[in-house]
C-alpha cells in the first residue's frame, strides 16, 4: 500500500502554484478542510494573467465566478459579491474578487514567486525507492532573482494555460517566418480602449486567426473600429469551414451572454467589415513592402495585412513537471482519466461530464492539475469547473474520500467555453463556436458587445 504523502508530512504545506481563479479556491477549500495552503504566485497581484485580459468582459455571471468556500472566507471581512447577474470583466473579477480572497488568505499567498520544478525530495523520475514516502521539492525563482527550494506535502498546479499561446502555424508549430514577424503579429485579444493598441490597428488591415469565442470578440471589436476609422479592415482566418454550429448555441444556450456573441458574431457577418477566408492552414509567414503575407499548406498566398492577431487556442506549460511521473493523454496534454470527458471533438461546456480527484488522479500520488491546467488543449472550461475539482481535491487530500467522489456539477448547455465574451457595455453578445468543413468566403461586421 502507497504511503499518504498528507499523512507522512502533517507539517508542511500542500503548495498551490497559481493565485487566479481556480488557485485560490483551491486554498480556500483547503483552510476550509484544515489544511494549510502556500500559493505561489508568478505575478506581482492576484490574477496576474487575468488582469492581462482585464478589458474583456465573461460571458459567465458573478454567480457563476465566485467560489462557495472562498465567499464564506471573505464574509467575515464584510466582502458582498457583486450583483450575481451581470457578467464582470477580467479586470472587475480580479480587483472585486480574485484581489480580496489573496488579501484574506494573507501570508499564505506569495507574489512574484515563480516555479521552475517540482520533483520528490531526493528523486528523480527514474527513482522508485521509498518515492510516495518523501515530500515534493518545489524550485522556485523569486521576484529578485534568488532562487528557493521549498517542501510540500502536496501540489495542485493552477497554473493556467495563458503564458502559452498556440502558434498561427497550422500543424501545430510555429510557421516559418512567424517568429520573425513577432513585431507584427498578437496572441491576445486587443484592448482598443488603449490608445497604442488602437493606433496599432486603425486604419489597417488585420488578420484575425482562429475560429473560437476570442477570435469572435476581436473580430467584433475591429469591426466595432472599422465603423470609426475609415481604413480599418478584418480578415478572419478559420481553418475549417462555416456551418451551422460556428456561430454556438444562440438563444438556446443556457449562457445567455455566451449564446448572444454567436448571434451578435452571426449578424455581424451580414454588415461587412471584414472577410473570411476558410479552410486555410497557416504554412509560413512572408515580409512584404506593404506588410505581412500568409501563404497557406494547399499554395494559397493571402493579400498582404498589416497586423495579424492569432488566436488559436491556449497550451499547458509542462515543462517544470518533468520529473514528475504523470498520465496525461496523448493528444490533449490532459489527464488519462480526464482526457475522453472533455474532448472538444465531441464535447463542449455542457456536455463534460461531472469529475473530480479520481479524474485527475495521476501515478504520482499527491500531485493534481486543476483548472484550465487540467484540461491541456482542450477550450472548453468554465469557472464553475474548476471550482468542483478542487473542491474534490481538497476532500481528498483531507482524507474525506467519500466527500471527494460526491462529484455534483450542473454546466449551462450548447455552444463552446474556449474564451471570454466581448468586452464593454452590458448589453451583446459574448461566446463562440467551432467550425465546420466546407470552404467558404464571407463577410465579417461589427456586434454589440457585452454580458
Amino acid at each position: 500500500m502507497s504511503a499518504n504523502p498528507m499523512s507522512e508530512h502533517p507539517t508542511l504545506p500542500a503548495v498551490v502554484i497559481g493565485a487566479g481563479p481556480v488557485g485560490l479556491a483551491a486554498a480556500a477549500h483547503l483552510v476550509e478542510r484544515g489544511i494549510e495552503p502556500l500559493v505561489l504566485e508568478a505575478g506581482p497581484a492576484a490574477g496576474s494573467a487575468v488582469r492581462e485580459w482585464s478589458h474583456v468582459r465573461l460571458f459567465s455571471p458573478w454567480v457563476e465566478v465566485v467560489d462557495p468556500a472562498a465567499e464564506k472566507l471573505l464574509a467575515p471581512t464584510g466582502w458582498t459579491r457583486p450583483d450575481g447577474a451581470a457578467c464582470p470583466t477580467g479586470g472587475d473579477w480580479a480587483a472585486r474578487y480574485l484581489q480580496p480572497l489573496a488579501d484574506a488568505l494573507g501570508g499564505r499567498v506569495r507574489y512574484g514567486a515563480r516555479v521552475t520544478g517540482v520533483s520528490r525530495t531526493g528523486r528523480d523520475r527514474v527513482v522508485d525507492a521509498d518515492r510516495e514516502r518523501q515530500p515534493f521539492t518545489v524550485h522556485v525563482v523569486n521576484a529578485d532573482g534568488a532562487e528557493e527550494r521549498l517542501l510540500a506535502r502536496a501540489v495542485i498546479d493552477a497554473s493556467g494555460t495563458w503564458s502559452t499561446p498556440g502558434p498561427l502555424g497550422g500543424d501545430g508549430l510555429p510557421a516559418p517566418g512567424e517568429r520573425a514577424a513577432a513585431d507584427r503579429i498578437s496572441y491576445r485579444v486587443p484592448d482598443l480602449k488603449d490608445p497604442a493598441v488602437r493606433a496599432r490597428y486603425a486604419g489597417r488591415r488585420t488578420a484575425v486567426v482562429g475560429s473560437g469565442a476570442s477570435a469572435f470578440t476581436a473580430l467584433a471589436s475591429l469591426a466595432a473600429l472599422a465603423r470609426e476609422t475609415p481604413g480599418t479592415h478584418a480578415v478572419w482566418i478559420l481553418r475549417r469551414g462555416i456551418s451551422g454550429s460556428t456561430f454556438g448555441g444562440g438563444e438556446a444556450d443556457q449562457l445567455p451572454a455566451r449564446g448572444a456573441l454567436g448571434l451578435a458574431a452571426k449578424a455581424a457577418v451580414d454588415d461587412g467589415h471584414a472577410d473570411a477566408v476558410t479552410g486555410f492552414r497557416v504554412a509560413a509567414v512572408e515580409r512584404a513592402a506593404d506588410g505581412l503575407v500568409l501563404v497557406g499548406d494547399d499554395g494559397r498566398r493571402l493579400d498582404p495585412v498589416h497586423e495579424v492577431i492569432g488566436l488559436t487556442g491556449l497550451r499547458p506549460d509542462l515543462s517544470f513537471l518533468r520529473e514528475l511521473r504523470l498520465a496525461l493523454d496523448e493528444r490533449l496534454e490532459a489527464p488519462v482519466g480526464l482526457a475522453p470527458l472533455i474532448d472538444p471533438n465531441a464535447h463542449s461546456c455542457g456536455t463534460v461530464y461531472p469529475h473530480g480527484v479520481k479524474e485527475l488522479s495521476h501515478p504520482e500520488s499527491g500531485v493534481h492539475l486543476v483548472g484550465m491546467k487540467s484540461y491541456g488543449r482542450a477550450p472548453t472550461f468554465l469557472a464553475l469547473t474548476g471550482y468542483e475539482q478542487v473542491r474534490s481535491v481538497a476532500a481528498a487530500l483531507a482524507g474525506d474520500h467519500e466527500a471527494a467522489a460526491r462529484v455534483e456539477l450542473t454546466l449551462p448547455e450548447t455552444g463552446v467555453c474556449g474564451g471570454a465574451g466581448l468586452f464593454d457595455e452590458p448589453e451583446g453578445g459574448a461566446s463562440g463556436g467551432c467550425c465546420g468543413t466546407a470552404a467558404d468566403t464571407l463577410r465579417i461586421g461589427a456586434a454589440s458587445p457585452g454580458c
